[in-house]
This record gives structure tokens, C-alpha cells and sequence, in this order.
């Protein structure tokens, strides 16, 4: 098995290990032991620390895992690669500080219930920007190395571990919220200084400059991928991020807090797509070098198929069980029901449209790629200013579900006009049905005395009915050959 294989399947193993502890500690653990205010805080410092970090880095992550090939020479150091991937950021960084420090009047401003507290961290929080611009580019160093396992574990396990271990100690009072919200950064200069001591046990720190790395490639070449790379990942981490930022701007830092939660909540929807995207890519990839449009239009509707079963199945999981989630937590949270409701809304759309953006991002046309993820980044922060004011956290989510079903029905008909294939077929609309009739045979369970029995018969109500219809009607040949082999084993 080689390096890549390997990385790979580490990757892989990673990565689901990490979504789960993610999961478990954002929603279910951290909402126990901190405020409402207080999870809005470092969720508001996390947002800013991501999109500093992003449009300092001008793009070059992904620059460097791009243009490496053409560098990499490990006896030369590869031609000084690596200061020059670290230098033209850390310049950039000098500049947005500049910029930030400047307009702290102003951003502070904006949280006029909550000036003083987030006024307190506002240096901290251009600290975690640096250190998660400096991750960011020695991750994706690594990734154009073939060495990708370590710094997989490193950011979906170990720093999860790291800031659930310090609101243990914060839970446990060895830790004031002052000592926790320095741990909560200072893990992430740890990840740092974790990824550098790797570089040198492998042998690629290579920190010495050298004129050649300016001869490799034209520097306008870089500079001009890089721009493209910043205004996309941007525009994604806008749409990440964006609401959180402007429910604690335009309500509270608290009310960021419960929106942040309800967000993690409905993520699960998105796991199950995640999974499937990284199988995806490479796929439609091979199906556009082949032109086999056929086989791709083959592709989009089974994928589509498959989200949309998974997604509903999930979607009235959650929505189901919210009073069980909620009852995890302190009672605070529970004002997030609404928004869950909304964003779980937001996510099943995006699964039942398919795969389209990466059908898009993978094809000639790539580039209006970008132009669907800065409208949405747009359209989102414009109904977030009109909708926040009047109806608090249900408005950032009400902006959410447009916005993302606004240019999702765009981008499936761009797909469509542009290629000839779009996603649907009579299944969806039946696996529809069998959603909303296992639902509600959900919904009709009496509520037990225990939050707990009712949870466990809910969910074992609509596993039944939701696996029972889909047999019976045969809506799925792929899910239901599987479900025949387990009841089959089941009856043996």
C-alpha cells in the first residue's frame, strides 16, 4: 500500500472519528458547562480568527498544494518553497492587522450589548487569527507532501479533546472563563508548534529563502490563482460563519450562542453528504475527462436518490427528538428549537439538489462556480440585515433556508440549461411520501414520562415505518437489496 493509500485511509478513519467527538462536544457536552453568552464569545472569536486567517493568506493554501509539483525538490530544499508559502501571508497578515486594529472603534461598536466583554478579547482575537493562518499553511505544506494523517488528527481530534478537556477544568472551576477562553487559543498555537516539530521529524522544515523559488513559476501566476482561490474560499467561510457574527452584531452574544448550537445541531444533516462529495469528486472528474455524460447524469440522480432517503431520515430524527437533545443541555438552549427546525429545512434541500456545485466546479464552466458562492455569500449577509432586526435568531435561519434554496434552484437549473441533466426522477417524490408518513407515525407516539423511553420509541416508530416503506414500494434498489440482507440475517 503506498503513502497516498495509506494517508487515505487514515484520512478516512480520521475524519469520522472526528466528526463524531465534534458532534458529541459542540452540541451535547459544551452547552452543559457554558452560557449562552459565553459559547457566543468564542464562537465569535472563532469566526473572526477564520475569516482574518483567510483573507490574509490570499489564497495560497491551496496555492501551495497546487503549484508544489513544480517545486518539489527535497535536496534544495524544494527551491525555498516553504518561506516563500509562509512569507507572502505573514505579509498579508501585517496588512489586515493594520486594518483590524484600525476598525476595533467600529466592530466593537457593533456589539452594543456586548462592547466590554468582546472588547477584552479583541487582541486574542487577531492571536488566533495568526495561529490559524500559520496552521492553515503548514496543513496544506503537508498536504502537498503526501503527509496528511498528522495534521487530520491534529485538527479533528486532538484540538477537539484539547477544548473539551478545558471546559472540564472550567466546569470543575480550576479554570476561570477568562483562563478558558486563553486555552480555547492557545490550543490552536499548540497545533502549531505540533505541525512544525512533525516537519522536522520527517525531514521537510526547510526555512532557508532562496532566490529560484521566484523562477519555478511567474509570481503574477501565483498571485492570480490565489486571488481566484481567496474570493471562493471566502465567499464559503462567509456563508459558514457570516450568522453567527451578525446575530451577536445585531442581538447578543447569547442569542449567537443558542444559534451557534442549533447549528451544530442540524450539521449532522450534512455528515452523510460530506462522505459522499469526497467519493464524488474524483468521480465526475474522471466521468468530464471521459465525456461521459451519460454515466455523470447516471451519477447525479442515484446520488440525489441517496441524500434525499438519508437526509429525511435524519432530518425527522432530529426534529423528532428535539426535547431530548434539548434536555442535555441548560434550558437556555432550548430557544434554538425553531431555528433547528429551519436550518434542518436548509440541508435536506441542499441534499435533494445533488451534487450540482461539484458537477459544476468539476466541469469546463468551473468558474461560475465562484460566481453562485459569491451571490450566496451576498444574498445571505442582505436577508441577514433585513431579517435579524425583526424576528432575532428565526431570521438568521429564515435567511439561511432562502438564501441556500434560492441559489440552489439557480445552480441546478444552470446545470441543466448548461449540460443537459438535472437530478430528479418519480422516486423523489415518492420517497417524499414515505418521509412525511413515517414522520408522522413518529409525531403520534404518546410522550412517556421519561424523555429517554419516548426518544427510544420515536426513533425505533420511524426507523420501522420509514424501512418498511421502502421495501414495500421498492423506491431504492440500492437501500432496499441492503435492508432485505439484514432482515434476512435478523430472521436467521
Amino acid at each position: 500500500m503506498g503513502i497516498v493509500q495509506r494517508q487515505g485511509l487514515r484520512n478516512t478513519i480520521i475524519s469520522y472519528l472526528g466528526l463524531a467527538l465534534g458532534f458529541v462536544s459542540t452540541t451535547l457536552v459544551l452547552p452543559r458547562f457554558l452560557e449562552p453568552q459565553q459559547l457566543g464569545l468564542t464562537g465569535t472569536l472563532a469566526s473572526i480568527a477564520t475569516l482574518f486567517a483567510q483573507v490574509a493568506a490570499l489564497g495560497f493554501a491551496s496555492v501551495g498544494i497546487r503549484f508544489f509539483p513544480y517545486f518539489r525538490n527535497r535536496e534544495n530544499g524544494h527551491h525555498g518553497f516553504l518561506p516563500f508559502l509562509m512569507g507572502v501571508p505573514l505579509l498579508g497578515f501585517v496588512v489586515v492587522l493594520g486594518l483590524y486594529l484600525l476598525s476595533r472603534p467600529f466592530l466593537i461598536g457593533l456589539y452594543e450589548q456586548d462592547a466590554a466583554l468582546l472588547n477584552t478579547y479583541y487582541l486574542w482575537g487577531a492571536v488566533f487569527a495568526l495561529f490559524t493562518l500559520l496552521y492553515s499553511l503548514l496543513d496544506a505544506y503537508l498536504k502537498a507532501l503526501y503527509h496528511t494523517a498528522f495534521s487530520s488528527f491534529l485538527q479533528d481530534i486532538l484540538l477537539r479533546l484539547l477544548i473539551l478537556g478545558g471546559a472540564l477544568l472550567f466546569a470543575q472551576g480550576w479554570l476561570t472563563f477568562h483562563g478558558y477562553v486563553l486555552w480555547y487559543v492557545g490550543v490552536n498555537g499548540a497545533l502549531v508548534l505540533l505541525l512544525t516539530g512533525y516537519l522536522v521529524r520527517i525531514g521537510e522544515l526547510h526555512w532557508r529563502p532562496r532566490r529560484a523559488v521566484l523562477a519555478v513559476r511567474p509570481v503574477r501566476e501565483l498571485l492570480g490563482v490565489g486571488a481566484f482561490t481567496l474570493l471562493s474560499s471566502l465567499a464559503g467561510s462567509i456563508i459558514m460563519y457570516i450568522d453567527t457574527l451578525m446575530v451577536g452584531a445585531q442581538v447578543n452574544l447569547a442569542a449567537a450562542g443558542i444559534y451557534g448550537i442549533a447549528f451544530n445541531i442540524s450539521t449532522a444533516l450534512a455528515i452523510p453528504a460530506r462522505s459522499l462529495n469526497k467519493i464524488a469528486f474524483p468521480l465526475l472528474a474522471d466521468y468530464w475527462k471521459e465525456q461521459n455524460l451519460t454515466g455523470m447524469t447516471d451519477f447525479y440522480r442515484r446520488t440525489t436518490r441517496l441524500n434525499t432517503l438519508i437526509g429525511c431520515f435524519l432530518a425527522l430524527g432530529i426534529g423528532l427528538n428535539l426535547d431530548f437533545i434539548y434536555s442535555l443541555m441548560r434550558a437556555d438552549y432550548a430557544q434554538g428549537t425553531v431555528v433547528v427546525l429551519l436550518l434542518l429545512g436548509s440541508r435536506l434541500f441542499d441534499g435533494i439538489t445533488g451534487v450540482n456545485g461539484l458537477i459544476l466546479v468539476t466541469s469546463p464552466r468551473y468558474r461560475f462556480d465562484l460566481i453562485f458562492n459569491v451571490s450566496l455569500a451576498l444574498l445571505t449577509i442582505l436577508l441577514n440585515v433585513l431579517l435579524i432586526p425583526r424576528l432575532g435568531i428565526v431570521g438568521a435561519a429564515v435567511a439561511a433556508v432562502a438564501a441556500q434554496i434560492s441559489i440552489n434552484l439557480a445552480r441546478t437549473w444552470f446545470v441543466w440549461r448548461s449540460f443537459g441533466m438535472q437530478p430528479f426522477t418519480w422516486r423523489i417524490p415518492l420517497i417524499l411520501l414515505i418521509a412525511a408518513a413515517a414522520g408522522l407515525a413518529g409525531w403520534l407516539v404518546p410522550t412517556l414520562p421519561s424523555a429517554l423511553l419516548t426518544m427510544l420509541l420515536r426513533s425505533t416508530t420511524l426507523a420501522g415505518v420509514y424501512a418498511g416503506l421502502i421495501l414495500l414500494t421498492g423506491v431504492a434498489p440500492e437501500v432496499t437489496a441492503l435492508l432485505k440482507g439484514l432482515s434476512q440475517r435478523l430472521g436467521q
